[in-house]
């Protein structure tokens, strides 16, 4: 995440955390943040610093989440969860429009024509670069999203540096083609022998404003120093790689190889990687009407290549495998979407094999379509392999 020029760190105590949302919600935003809600972490409205999962971590693997206590007071020691961000700017559901009928004519009512100023807080580097991608696909391309643009738009974004990696992570694998968007403020929580504390960057004019309503002063080189070195352990930690020199063309490739019938074997076609991932954003439209046909709506909800319905046209579905639909989501993801979009719809946030109850690691799969050709058997006896000394571990 690169500053402004010639910005000094700064270095605040990790109480003024809650007067910065204070200060953000009497300026008109709506906070929103990471919450402890069913198990998981989550991003709702926060209005308080004691909101924040303040004390929490989490624990992932393939198809497994757990949340854990800390022996600290950390706020962002932890990973992604199932949602985010896209939440809120690309929202699950919208009323496109209703019709009334009164009197013989038909009134039109437009659905959501405004939107709250949300100010986000805590995203990661691999959110900001999700959001950039969708910021490429719905609002910089020729027929643009007037919803998430209204959404999008004002967005106050505090950032918040990994200094903690999940197992399911390989965002380093991605960060070739990131590209990551602007921050108003960053935040790197050091956790030591002295007072618990943030390095903050400032991103923008609108986060200068912002801190300068905040105790705090220049950053200690030692202070920056650890807060380098936190980020770059986070880095290190993680053990998930995937190979992406030349993925595009190997995946036009190789449309019949024996991995995609592997895959097939497991694969629940659940959705779940598609819903849980930050860049996807597939939308289906329904219409509606009451028993006495005078009040009709039209609403936009998500959907996902992996529902037969997707691909519906007249006489049928064009993908009714799994296989066609698992090839089509990642084919879509790093191969065609680069001819689309200039980059690949990947930031390596691993919410996808983290949420995938089958436990199918995209990373894994991708990888094998560049080994040597083998059966569909050996594939999958490899994967239930691998899968069983994980467990075991």
């Amino acid at each position: 995440m690169d500053p402004l020029v010639n910005e000094t760190p700064r270095v605040m105590a990790a109480g003024e955390l809650d007067k910065l949302i204070q200060l953000l919600a009497g300026r008109g935003y709506e906070v929103i943040g990471p919450v402890v809600r069913d198990g998981a972490i989550v991003y709702e409205p926060v209005n308080k610093l004691s909101d924040l999962p303040v004390g929490w971590t989490d624990e992932q693997e393939a198809g497994h989440y757990r949340l854990k206590r800390r022996p600290d007071q950390s706020v962002f020691a932890f990973n992604v969860g199932p949602q985010s961000w896209k939440k809120f700017l690309h929202p699950p559901e919208v009323r496109l429009f209703s019709a009334e009928r009164r009197n013989g004519s038909v009134k039109i009512s437009p659905g959501e024509d405004s939107a709250p100023s949300y100010a986000f807080l805590g995203v990661r580097g691999c959110e900001l670069a999700a959001i950039g991608i969708q910021d490429r696909a719905l609002t910089r391309d020729r027929f643009a999203d007037p919803v998430y643009a209204r959404r999008r738009a004002g967005v106050f974004i505090v950032a918040v540096q990994c200094t903690q990696a999940a197992a399911t992570c390989f965002c380093h694998s991605a960060a070739p083609w990131a590209q990551v968007i602007a921050y108003d403020l960053s935040l790197t929580e050091l956790l030591d022998q002295q007072p618990h504390r943030f390095v903050v960057q400032v991103g923008s004019e609108r986060g200068r404003e912002m801190l300068s309503e905040l105790q705090h002063e220049a950053a200690p080189e030692e202070d920056c120093k650890l807060a380098q070195a936190a980020v770059k352990a986070a880095g290190a930690q993680q053990t998930r790689h995937l190979e992406t020199q030349g993925l595009r063309e190997l995946l036009l490739q190789n449309f019949d190889h024996p991995n995609w019938d592997a895959v097939a074997q497991r694969c629940l076609t659940c959705a779940n990687c598609t819903m849980v991932c930050p860049t996807c954003f597939c939308t289906t439209v329904e219409d509606t009407s009451d028993l006495t046909g005078d009040h009709a709506e039209r609403w936009r909800r998500w959907d996902s290549c992996f529902t037969l319905n997707f691909s519906y046209i007249h006489g049928g579905s064009v993908r009714t495998s799994p296989k066609a639909r698992y090839r089509q989501w990642l084919t879509h993801k790093f191969s065609s979407w680069i001819d689309q979009f200039g980059a690949p719809g990947c930031v390596g946030c691993g919410r996808c094999i983290t949420w995938c109850p089958a436990r199918i690691d995209l990373t894994r799969e991708l990888n094998a379509i560049r080994e040597p050709i083998t059966t569909t058997a050996e594939l999958k006896n490899s994967r239930e392999r691998e899968e069983a000394a994980e467990r075991a571990k």
